[in-house]
């Protein structure tokens, strides 16, 4: 079963999350099919805080892939920033 989450990366207490396509029975930070996207929990400033492909996110979801809950949360976050905009 292939799913959309989030992989862990830098550094210790400064947490920084991939959005990622990957097969279910794949570790955390294993491997991956596709990165869509990333979100920065500690982002400062002008810094990014989300960034995700939404048209990548609707191909791998008619593909069959279900988004966790955290990146279903991401993708309404998203969509509401980019219609305001």
């Amino acid at each position: 079963m292939v799913v959309i989450r989030l992989a862990r990366g830098g550094a210790k207490k400064r947490p920084f999350y991939h959005i990622v396509v990957t097969n279910k029975a794949s570790s955390r930070d294993g491997g991956f099919i596709e990165r869509i996207g990333f979100y920065n929990p500690v982002a400062a400033g002008k810094a990014e805080k989300l960034q995700l492909d939404i048209t990548r996110v609707t191909h791998w979801v008619a593909q069959g892939a279900k988004p966790s809950d955290r990146v279903k949360h991401l993708i309404k976050l998203q969509q509401s920033a980019s219609s305001a905009a």
